[in-house]
């Protein structure tokens, strides 16, 4: 029914209740400290969500795009990718979207010298019980032991 009065504080969503997307800038400033200013003001934002006073979203997409941009446009190597990947999934107060998948892709991109997208793709299928592929990127995903991949 609707009312003139003021939603009460029940009817609010609290800071909890109400996540906050964090862009992939936003990570990328904090871990190149390009801007420090900037960088600052993310670790702010993080130390909120560390005690719980915020709390932070992202998806699998803007992780991505952090790795995609650390390693084409900063020249970041893939151990360090990695690092920055583990780090992420790690934050206290951060929800990020298939956490475990993105960290499988992390080190299979450093370790195996994948592709970040063909390492998601390839813990993607692992994590649903998947273990064909049709792709001609078979280089890459010959990798990823237990999958049958060959061209359609």
């Amino acid at each position: 029914m609707p009312t003139d009065r003021p939603a009460t504080s029940a009817s609010v969503p609290t800071a909890l209740e109400a996540p906050v997307f964090v862009d992939a800038n936003v990570f990328l400033r904090y871990v190149t400290n390009d801007i420090p200013e900037q960088a600052d003001a993310v670790e702010a934002l993080l130390d909120r969500a560390a005690s719980g006073e915020i709390r932070l979203v992202t998806s699998v997409l803007v992780v991505a795009e952090v790795v995609w941009t650390l390693g084409s446009f900063y020249k970041r190597t893939k151990e360090h990718v990695r690092d920055a990947v583990l780090a992420l999934c790690h934050t206290p107060g951060l929800d990020v979207e298939d956490r475990d998948g993105l960290v499988q892709a992390a080190e299979w991109h450093a370790e195996k010298n994948v592709d970040f997208a063909d390492a998601y793709h390839a813990a993607w299928m692992q994590a649903r019980g998947l273990t064909e592929a049709r792709t001609f990127n078979l280089k890459h995903f010959r990798r990823s032991d237990g999958l049958d991949v060959n061209e359609p």
